[in-house]
């Protein structure tokens, strides 16, 4: 039996378009919660979700740092 397909966000590709998105909302000086909530809603995941891209995207200094 072939394993289900992961939710799209479970990729990484798509992890760093959702850390990208993040990074975009704070360099207009939107606030750390206000952007979480922001791109949470924009790609349909949690902000727990969003959190935990955070952390990843800042520790592999994916871009755009």
């Amino acid at each position: 039996m072939a394993e289900p397909m992961p939710d799209d966000w479970t990729l990484e590709s798509r992890r760093k378009e959702i850390f990208a998105a993040l990074v975009a909302e704070q360099d207009q000086s939107v606030d750390v919660m206000e952007s979480r909530r922001i791109v949470a809603q924009r790609f349909g995941v949690s902000e727990s979700d969003v959190r935990s891209i955070e952390r990843e995207g800042l520790d592999k200094q994916w871009p755009p740092l």
